[in-house]
């Protein structure tokens, strides 16, 4: 499995979501940096399921332990590696998928990848759960980044129909991306919450689910990072994004949007700011040709709705050869946009220390 990301800060994550425990091992982060652990266990409350009815009623307190690679809150240049124990599962819900692949799930796809040996209790290594191991470097990292003034920012973009206010992307104010960083439902405008909440309480009460649009910010990025054609930051970036289970598109910039403007509309003017450079737009999203320009790198990231839901739906016996039906059992999210926050957070960070 390609478990593995990164060619200068390894990330390697292991575990199933109904296994013992889920853990990271972290190789090639600069020794003597000094780590908040409170910090990363607020980032690791932020995804925790639990507690929040847009969220799966399973618990999980989601405290790392540190194994190796840290003493007294240092790093010490060994691999940091840590483990997440699972302590709230129900196996017993996902019987039937043994022999019934879930619609939207992977069970059907690694059934044959796999010759049928993959581990289906609860998604197994294909689960959300696995998100938190990204968390947990996510947090490490960001405080290193931010130690070098780069800093990583998520919100809501949408739930649905319901919008959050978007991201300026010229840059937000710093006092924006701290109040962000530790909100369990991080919007720009919390005006916009009840809506939203009363969007995925729709969806819960039929026993469906709904998706919805993360956008991520980050600042201080200096220009020339990257290199194309399949060294860009967009492919670095997309590909760390992508690790998330249920992210299904990406934009930079303008994005999809951009593709029906005309380039004298789409195009971002460039100007001096004193010595530096910047540009009066930013559809461009913070990077040209690969190569990061200085200004902003924002983008966005489609999170699909949760594909397990309790209404019938058909699928295949596959010891039968047959066609017949499927009600998910188990303690799902009606909505995954919301953890994913710091889910897109981490794999930003993850994939900018690797490009630095």
């Amino acid at each position: 499995m390609g478990s593995v990301f990164g060619n200068k800060v390894k990330i390697s994550i292991f575990g199933e979501s109904h296994g013992t425990a889920i853990g990271v091992v972290i190789d090639g982060l600069p020794s003597g940096e000094r780590i908040d652990i409170d910090e990363v266990y607020a980032q690791m409350a932020r995804r925790a399921p639990g507690g929040d009815k847009t969220a799966t009623p399973r618990k999980e307190a989601d405290i790392p332990q540190i194994l190796s690679g840290m003493i007294d809150g240092v790093i010490t240049g060994a691999p940091l590696a840590a483990v997440i124990y699972n302590t709230n599962t129900r196996s017993q819900d996902y019987g039937n998928v043994m022999t019934s692949p879930r619609p939207g799930h992977s069970d059907y796809a690694a059934y044959v990848r796999y010759s049928a040996k993959n581990d289906v209790r609860g998604g197994g290594h294909f689960s959300g759960r696995l998100t938190a191991n990204m968390v947990f470097a996510g947090a490490v990292i960001r405080q290193i980044l931010k130690r070098r003034g780069i800093d990583i920012a998520a919100h809501i973009y949408s739930v649905g129909s319901v919008n959050d206010e978007p991201f300026d992307p010229l840059g937000i104010p710093t006092e924006l991306i701290e109040r962000l960083n530790h909100e369990k439902f991080a919007l720009a405008d919390p005006a916009r919450e009840s809506a939203m909440r009363e969007e995925v309480e729709a969806v819960r009460i039929k026993g469906d689910s709904i998706g919805g649009v993360v956008e991520c910010i980050i600042q201080g990025m200096p220009a020339g990072i990257g290199e194309p054609m399949f060294g860009g930051a967009e492919n670095i970036i997309s590909a760390a994004v992508f690790g998330v289970p249920a992210v299904k598109g990406i934009e930079f910039g303008s994005g999809f949007a951009g593709s029906q403007l005309t380039g004298s509309k789409n195009n971002d003017e460039f100007y001096y700011d004193g010595d530096t450079v910047r540009t009066y737009t930013n559809n461009h999203g913070g990077i040209l040709g690969g190569i990061t320009s200085g200004m902003p790198i924002i983008f966005r990231a489609a999170v699909k709705p949760t594909p397990s839901i309790s209404i019938q739906q058909r699928t295949i016996d596959l010891q039968s050869g047959e066609n017949t039906t499927i009600s998910v059992k188990g303690r799902h999210d009606p909505c995954i946009v919301p953890r994913a926050v710091p889910v897109i957070e981490s794999a930003a960070a993850i994939a900018v220390i690797n490009m630095l």
